[in-house]
């Protein structure tokens, strides 16, 4: 699958799971929400403190599972994932939740628990996408 492919997926589809690498090499698997950033990248917010923040600024390297709200269409993305903090991530943190859920009724009051809840915006630099079919 092109990768372009993916992110045309992605603008529709935001439920997913997102791959990070333990110390023995198992997944550590989470529910995320993605959405593409202004690069075209997925972007998953999350706390400074979560587990999959702590497994990518080890190992870089995750997988993105994303599913069709019936789940009989998915992708899945490899590749590697930066974390970007506070203060640096809050309009990028903005511009994540407006693609996933529309306009907020108060930004005010978003920014605020942004910052009470140690907010960060995971970025995946895509290295491929599949699958390239379906049965």
């Amino acid at each position: 699958m092109e990768l372009d492919e993916a992110r045309a997926f992605l603008r529709e589809h935001h439920r997913g799971i997102l791959a990070t690498v333990r110390p023995d090499g198992r997944p550590q698997m989470s529910a995320v929400s993605v959405a593409l950033d202004e690069a075209g990248r997925p972007a998953i917010s999350t706390r400074e403190n979560a587990y999959k923040v702590r497994r990518i600024r080890a190992d870089p390297r995750v997988s993105l599972f994303v599913t069709s709200e019936d789940f009989w269409s998915w992708i899945q993305i490899d590749g590697t994932a930066t974390v970007l903090s506070l203060p640096d991530a809050m309009e990028p943190l903005i511009a994540q939740y407006r693609a996933v859920a529309g306009e907020h009724p108060d930004w005010d009051d978003y920014r605020r628990a942004m910052e009470d809840q140690g907010r960060v915006l995971v970025r995946i630099d895509m290295e491929r996408a599949g699958p390239d079919r379906h049965r």
